[in-house]
């Protein structure tokens, strides 16, 4: 049995989906279930659904991206970090 194995360079993740991450070559992920998502037709609108009820149209895409930011800040206090 042969493998082949694809890897993504994921460079933007959505501000309030933060498992949903888009690759440098245009292609959306769902981290959570390592799945490609494509684009949908909803009514007339081209676009992704982020969750169940949440539709988000091609012209809003960019709006809502924010880069991966490489290491997560925690608060200045060091106590409330273990908390």
């Amino acid at each position: 049995m042969n493998s082949i194995t694809i890897t993504y360079r994921l460079i933007k993740q959505f501000k309030t989906h933060n498992h949903i991450q888009l690759s440098d070559c245009g292609k959306y992920f769902n981290i959570r279930s390592s799945k490609e998502i494509k684009l949908k037709v909803c009514g007339s609108s081209i676009g992704i659904w982020l969750g169940p009820k949440k539709f988000l149209i091609k012209s809003k895409i960019k709006d809502n991206l924010e880069t991966i930011p490489k290491y997560k800040t925690y608060k200045n206090d060091f106590l409330t970090n273990f908390l």
